[in-house]
């Protein structure tokens, strides 16, 4: 009776005027800090104008830059944080259990699903960490993990948070490469999921040799349809995200929009928020908002500065010199993207290499799509690899358990991802099948 009443609730409501509504509350929320950001990134390229003309820095940023589709960034991030604060989390995370705890690595696996849902809404790895890091890493080890074993687990199942759409690398890729963020979340859902599956494979295969987990409870029909129903509204959630996107109905941006607008209204009804929580879920979602945007507000900038100094076109033409076998080029440019991964975040990572190693990907026979795919595929496994390894620090900083140790016991799900990784650079259609 419930969902009839939605349902009847929905077919009344003017879509055309409640979807813009929602953007236009976004936009006067996120716009006016995000201008700024570009403004700042705009002096910040005034130190190069004795080499390029300024008109050149105008028309990169102004005719290059689609703002509205950047401010999906912040408004997945605010989704995530809302969600965490409003308890839906928590109900996701039921799902995933109800859905795999029959197995024999049950919690092990649910643990990575409940990974995957969150990817769903926040986008983000080091959310996705942080969130079900705090709900599961103290039941793997009373289940039977090593801390260090439990803090890896949740870290790689974390890294689909940049890799299933929505995901906010794939939004700023296809900003700086002027590709479709929606067509980009279409052909990033296989990959994706194969990258969820490496790490569930992984964990039973390290349980079969070391044993971490050896009770499970047998699967219930009646269990798992009382969890997807006490849980309905969380995952109405990701309906609406990923529904909207690939209908048409919405735009990445106006997802975001109306994604913040539910999550909020269900965790009001609920009563698990309250207004004053509000400004928290905006302060909080600002600060990570003030690490990723400035270094997008100059990744225009800076790839049409590459662009007009002939840097790619030097290192396409330097490599095939060293090399005309296709296979070779594209396991070097996996190497290049492993490495740095392992030192730099994703969002500079894809500004910097993404404009360079797009020509070079284009010359053996890659379309832009494709490359996108492969690049943000492979700069996830930064995520769990030293010495950065963002997930590593964050389960790191929850359990105050060493880095280094994580590391060693996530070292077989970066080679499960790796494996990964190679299928989506020489089977195309893996990552090109809606195109």
């Amino acid at each position: 009776m419930e969902f009839l009443a939605i349902q009847q609730a929905a077919a009344t409501l003017d879509w055309t005027f409640y979807v813009p509504l929602a953007v236009l509350i976004a936009l006067i929320v996120f716009g006016v800090p995000i201008w700024v950001a570009i403004g700042l990134g705009t002096l910040g390229m005034l130190t190069l104008t004795e080499t390029l003309p300024l008109s050149m820095f105008g028309e990169a940023l102004f005719d290059g830059i689609d703002a509205f589709a950047l401010i999906a960034v912040p408004l997945f991030i605010l989704t995530g944080d809302a969600l965490v604060r409003s308890g839906l989390s928590d109900k996701l995370l039921d799902v995933a259990e109800a859905s795999v705890g029959g197995l024999r690595t049950g919690l092990g696996n649910s643990t990575t699903l409940g990974c995957g849902f969150f990817a769903c809404i926040s986008g983000s790895d080091a959310a996705g960490a942080a969130a079900v890091g705090r709900m599961t890493i103290h039941r793997l080890v009373e289940r039977g993990y090593p801390l260090p074993a439990a803090c890896a687990l949740v870290a790689s199942g974390a890294c689909t948070g940049i890799l299933i759409p929505p995901s906010i690398a794939y939004i700023v890729i296809g900003l700086v490469l002027g590709m479709s963020a929606s067509t980009l979340f279409l052909a990033a859902a296989i990959p994706g999921v194969m990258v969820m599956v490496s790490v569930m494979v992984t964990n039973m295969v390290l349980n079969r040799i070391y044993g971490f987990e050896n009770e499970h409870a047998p699967f219930s029909g009646r269990r798992w349809l009382a969890t997807v129903w006490d849980a309905r509204w969380a995952l109405f959630v990701p309906v609406v995200i990923l529904g909207g996107i690939y209908s048409g109905l919405f735009t990445p941006t106006e997802a975001a929009s109306v994604a913040v607008v539910v999550v909020v209204i269900i965790g009001l009804y609920q009563g698990r928020l309250s207004l004053g929580d509000i400004p928290r879920m905006l302060e909080s979602s600002a600060r990570v908002c003030g690490v990723i945007v400035p270094i997008i507000a100059v990744s225009l900038p800076l790839a049409q500065t590459l662009a007009s100094l002939d840097i790619p076109q030097t290192l396409v033409g330097g490599i095939g010199n060293l090399t005309d076998s296709s296979t070779a080029i594209i396991l070097l440019m996996i190497g290049i993207l492993i490495l740095a991964g392992c030192v730099m975040e994703t969002t500079p990572n894809i500004v910097i290499l993404s404009p360079l190693l797009l020509p070079l990907a284009q010359s053996v026979g890659m379309n832009e799509f494709h490359f996108a795919i492969l690049m943000v595929t492979t700069l996830g496994l930064g995520f769990i690899t030293p010495p950065l390894g963002l997930n590593l620090f964050v389960v790191s900083g929850l359990t105050r358990c060493s880095v280094l140790a994580i590391a060693r016991y996530a070292f077989p799900f970066v080679l499960g991802m790796l494996l990964v990784v190679l299928l989506i650079a020489f089977v195309p259609w893996l990552s090109t099948w809606g195109l």
